[in-house]
């Protein structure tokens, strides 16, 4: 994988954008590492919750486009394309639902995907749909990300929240809402629905920590079992990741 540029956009707040991205940047900064590459970069544009830039195993660079009145100004994600732009390489940019709008409105006015792609990266779209009560608005906003751009999309079904299926148990990805796009989608990735006393408990304590699975493999925070127990997460996470289409 290289010079490949990652946006994780969901309109929706607290649906898992930043526990996607630091899952794909940690399965990114594995292939780099075993390939020679560049070291990854991250970028945060989080301006209530930037919960990605204190991750700092991953040196993540904050993207501050907030004014001091407290309203986003466009002109400031420049920095963040310039930055992309100067240097070769793979990047992850999370992006919360403060700035969802904002930074897909920017992206879309400047054409910055052809101008990304016409630099030699390649462009991904992360979309988050989640189930049961989150199932419809995060559709929609699946929905509208594939209308409104032409970069290939993955797909991350989000079961936190419930099976994403509809009441009367009909599967989104057999929806039509899905048909009319999946030629967009180039790879699913399940963040499945686990055991919360046990595989929740130490995801959240590992999130809590900021902490990369490589760190909790080597923290004395962390016991045998719930290192296991996050190693088969990472596990099956990473498989899933390395059989989409890049």
């Amino acid at each position: 994988m290289q010079n490949t540029v990652h946006f994780i956009l969901q309109g929706k707040g607290g649906i898992g954008k930043t526990l996607v991205s630091t899952i794909l940047a940690q399965w990114i900064a594995s292939k780099d590492l075993a390939e020679g590459q560049q070291p990854l970069r991250c970028y945060d544009t989080d301006q209530e919750n930037a919960t990605f830039s204190r991750y700092k195993a991953m040196d993540v660079k904050h993207v501050p486009v907030m004014t001091d009145s407290r309203t986003i100004d466009p002109k400031r994600f420049d920095a963040l394309m310039i930055d992309i732009l100067e240097e070769e390489g793979n990047c992850v940019i999370d992006n919360g639902a403060n700035t969802f709008s904002p930074l897909m409105g920017y992206l879309i006015e400047n054409d910055c995907f052809a101008l990304l792609q016409e630099s030699g990266r390649k462009v991904y779209i992360h979309t988050i749909v989640g189930g049961g009560d989150t199932l419809h608005d995060t559709a929609m906003g699946f929905v509208s990300t594939a209308k409104a751009t032409n970069v290939p999309l993955v797909l991350w079904e989000n079961e936190h929240f419930g099976l994403l299926q509809s009441a009367a148990g009909k599967q989104f990805i057999e929806s039509q809402t899905y048909a009319d796009n999946a030629s967009r989608v180039v790879g699913r990735v399940v963040l499945s629905a686990r055991n919360a006393d046990t595989f929740g408990a130490d995801i959240k304590k590992m999130n809590t920590a900021r902490l990369t699975a490589a760190e909790v493999k080597e923290s004395d925070k962390f016991n045998v079992m719930e290192k296991q127990r996050i190693k088969v997460v990472f596990r099956d996470l990473f498989e899933q990741l390395d059989k989409v289409q890049w």
